[in-house]
C-alpha cells in the first residue's frame, strides 16, 4: 500500500491513536493506584497525628511510610457506628452509607483515645481533619486539618500548629452535654475563653468565614457522634 495513499494515512493515524490511548490508560491506572495509596497513607498519618503519636522525626519530617503503617497496625482500631443510634456495626455486609467511621487508640487491649473524622465547608473548599478525645471522651487531645483549599496565609492557617493546639486540653462536655465549639472573630476575650458552657478559641485575622465554617462543621460532626460518645461515657 503506498504510504501516500489516503487509506494508509488513516490506518497509520488509527494505530498511533490506539497505541497512545493504551499508553495513557496504563499510565493513568498506575498513577491512580499510587495516588490512592498515598491518600490512604496520608489518612493514617493524620489519624496518628490527631492521637499525638510520634509521627515526626527529629528533623520535623514525617517518619517513613513503613513506620507509619507499623504504628497504625499496632495501636489503631477502625470501627463503624450506626448513624443516629451510635451502635457499633459488626456486620461487614452492612451499608457503609448508613454508618460513621471511628478510630480507637488501643494500648494493652484497652482503649485510651478515640478519634473521629471532621469535615465541612470553609470559605473556598471542603476542609478535612480528625479530632481526638481522651479516654473519658470529654477532652480534646488533638486536632488536625490536613486537606483544604483555603487561602494561604489567611484561612490556610487552620493547618498551622498554633491554631490546632488551641483546642488541645479543652473539655467539650459540661453537665453531660456537649459544649459548642466557637472559633472567634479574631482574638477571643478572656471572658469567652473562660465560659464553662462553650469552647472558644482565637480566630484567624482576615479569615472570619473560614472560622465560621470550622465552627459549624466541628459542632455538626460532634453532634453526629454524640449518641455513641454519650453511651460510651456511661460505660
Amino acid at each position: 500500500m503506498p504510504r501516500t495513499s489516503e487509506r494508509y494515512v488513516l490506518i497509520y493515524a488509527a494505530v498511533v491513536c490506539l497505541l497512545a490511548s493504551a499508553v495513557l490508560t496504563t499510565a493513568a491506572v498506575g498513577l491512580r493506584r499510587r495516588q490512592e495509596q498515598a491518600a490512604e497513607l496520608d489518612r493514617k498519618f493524620n489519624v496518628l497525628k490527631a492521637f499525638r503519636a510520634e509521627v515526626l522525626g527529629a528533623d520535623g519530617r514525617r517518619i517513613r511510610a513503613d513506620q507509619i503503617e507499623a504504628l497504625y497496625r499496632a495501636h489503631v482500631r477502625e470501627l463503624h457506628i450506626a448513624t443516629g443510634t451510635g451502635a457499633v456495626v459488626t456486620n461487614d455486609t452492612g451499608r457503609r452509607s448508613e454508618t460513621l467511621p471511628l478510630y480507637q487508640w488501643v494500648e494493652n487491649g484497652r482503649v485510651v483515645k478515640t478519634a473521629i473524622p471532621v469535615s465541612g465547608k470553609g470559605l473556598w473548599s471542603t476542609i478535612y481533619g480528625f479530632l481526638a478525645l481522651d479516654a473519658q471522651l470529654e477532652e480534646i487531645i488533638g486536632l488536625t486539618f490536613y486537606r483544604h483549599g483555603e487561602t494561604p496565609g489567611l484561612g490556610g492557617e487552620i493547618e498551622q500548629p498554633w491554631f490546632q493546639e488551641q483546642f488541645r486540653g479543652r473539655r467539650i462536655v459540661h453537665n453531660d452535654e456537649l459544649r459548642p465549639i466557637v472559633v472567634a472573630k479574631g482574638p477571643a476575650t478572656a471572658e469567652a475563653k473562660a465560659d464553662p458552657t462553650r469552647v472558644v478559641v482565637d480566630g484567624i485575622s482576615g479569615a472570619t468565614l473560614t472560622g465560621q465554617g470550622v465552627t459549624r462543621f466541628l459542632n455538626e460532626c460532634l453532634k453526629q457522634y454524640e449518641p455513641y460518645l454519650r453511651a460510651a461515657r456511661k460505660g
